[in-house]
This record gives structure tokens, C-alpha cells and sequence, in this order.
């Protein structure tokens, strides 16, 4: 697992984790293909909040999609009760469908996002996603892929029709069944489970997992720093030519110790 700083951020809030640190580190590159980087992300350790957007490339204003998707949840009050606020990071996933359908009416275009979101309090986590953007957690060396796609193979392969195998090199593997915006309605899945110390969650958008294998993932989150391992993701990705977009959000999981709490004054006792 990546080694973080001796100090990160406890999560703040009443009755919120504050025995354990919660560290982040976040990037994007916009790959070696397109111009424009249509994917978004917020990284709000102290609300313990992370998103990944990836606005949907092919369609007008992509970029602006995605944008609208890091807003809603940027702007949003994260409530300390743990319930409260996954409702609430829901609510602005709805809120920006709203936003996104509506605008896409006036111009006549199609605009639309995915969107995955990692909440963490009170020593539990969850995942909220639409699309195919990904969230995975590396807990005991073991790799776990959190989040299910939301795109049209995936629902051949639940229905029995392909293997997952087949579905990785199927040619239609980026036709998404669902996203934010190109509907009136829109559902958002979550799953829920409690933290432990040495979790270390990955949130990602299509372009880093279409060129990384999920071992190859897990080989490189359980080796090197934070920001070494970041880099790995996103250079191994550029190494394979990287045609779509890339971001990536790290979230590493310790305890709080006595030390590190009293050399950072800005942490909550």
C-alpha cells in the first residue's frame, strides 16, 4: 500500500471519525488523443467527499457536463450524520441531471456525465455512482471493484450473454445504459460498508481502467508513495496511448495517532 504523509485529515464533524486520517491525492491528464479533457473532479478531504465526471466524449459540450456534475457536489453541505449526507450527495446528483437534461433541451444537443462519489464518516464509506466511472478498494492486499458499469455490455454480460472477458474487447464497451443528463430521470446506485484502517480506495474514470488491467491496478496501488502511485496510474495509461481522458483519486484510510495529532494543529483532537 502507498505510504502517506505522517499528518493527513481527520474527518471533521461531532461525532465523526476522528480516530482515523483520511489522506487524497487527485489528478488528470487529458491522454495523447483528444484536445479537450472532459473529465471533472472534487477532492473535499476535510467533508470527506471525492468525485469523479466524465463528461461523455463524442457529444456536445462534454466538458461542460462534467463541470456541472463537480459543482453540484462541490458546492453542497456535507451533513455529519452519515445517512444524511449520502442523501445529500444524492440530491446533487439528481440536481445536476436536472441541470444537464434541461440545458440540453434548450440547445438541442445531447450532453451527459458519469459520475462516481466516495463518501467516508463516522467509520463507514459510500459509493454513488452513475456510468461507468469506477471505484475500487484495495483493502488486505486484495482488490475489489465496488462500483458495476453502467453501460450496455455489462448488462450482456449479467444477462449471461458474454463473458466478462469478452466484454473487456467488445467494440461497444463504452455505450453507456445509463448517465447524467440525457434523461429527465436518472437512478443512482450506492453501496455502503464500514472503514478500516488500510483501506485505500481508487476512483477513476474509463479512460485509466480501458488500458489497465484490475491486477495491474492492484499491483501498482500496493507499491510506492501516494503521489508516486498516482503518477503510475496515469503514465501507465499514457504509456498504452492513452486515447481517452484520464483522472484518477486516491483515498488512503489509517489511524490517527497522539504524534501526529499534535503536530498538526489543524486537526481535530
Amino acid at each position: 500500500m502507498p505510504a502517506w504523509p505522517d499528518v493527513g485529515n481527520a474527518q471533521p464533524g461531532g461525532g465523526g471519525m476522528t480516530s482515523l486520517r483520511i489522506n487524497s491525492v487527485a489528478g488528470t491528464h487529458p491522454g495523447l488523443v483528444r484536445r479537450n479533457n472532459e473529465d471533472g473532479f472534487c477532492d473535499r478531504a476535510a467533508d470527506g467527499l471525492w468525485v469523479v465526471a466524465d463528461g461523455m466524449g463524442g457529444h456536445a459540450h462534454g466538458d461542460w457536463a462534467s463541470g456541472a456534475v463537480v459543482q453540484a457536489l462541490q458546492s453542497i453541505a456535507v451533513p455529519t450524520d452519515f445517512d444524511t449526507a449520502a442523501q445529500s450527495v444524492a440530491d446533487a446528483i439528481h440536481s445536476a441531471n436536472r441541470r444537464i437534461w434541461s440545458e440540453s433541451q434548450r440547445r438541442g444537443q445531447v450532453m451527459g456525465s458519469t459520475v462516481v462519489a466516495l463518501l467516508v464518516q463516522d467509520r463507514r464509506f459510500a459509493i454513488l455512482w452513475v456510468g461507468d466511472s469506477r471505484a475500487y478498494l484495495l483493502r488486505g492486499g486484495v482488490l475489489h471493484l465496488l462500483s458495476r458499469d453502467h453501460t450496455q455490455v455489462q448488462e450482456m454480460v449479467d444477462r449471461g450473454l458474454i463473458t466478462q472477458e469478452d466484454a473487456r474487447h467488445h467494440p461497444g464497451g463504452h455505450v453507456l445504459a445509463r448517465a447524467i443528463g440525457v434523461g429527465a430521470r436518472m437512478a443512482v446506485d450506492v453501496v455502503m460498508d464500514e472503514v478500516e484502517p488500510g483501506d485505500l480506495f481508487l476512483l477513476c474514470s474509463d479512460g485509466l481502467t480501458g488500458k489497465v488491467e484490475d491486477g495491474e491496478i492492484a499491483a501498482i496501488l500496493d507499491s510506492g508513495d501516494a503521489q508516486a502511485t498516482l503518477d503510475a496510474l496515469i503514465a501507465t495509461t499514457l504509456e498504452r496511448g492513452a486515447p481517452d481522458n484520464v483522472t484518477a483519486i486516491l483515498v488512503g484510510v489509517g489511524e490517527t495517532t497522539l504524534l501526529a495529532l499534535a503536530g498538526s494543529p489543524g486537526l481535530l483532537p
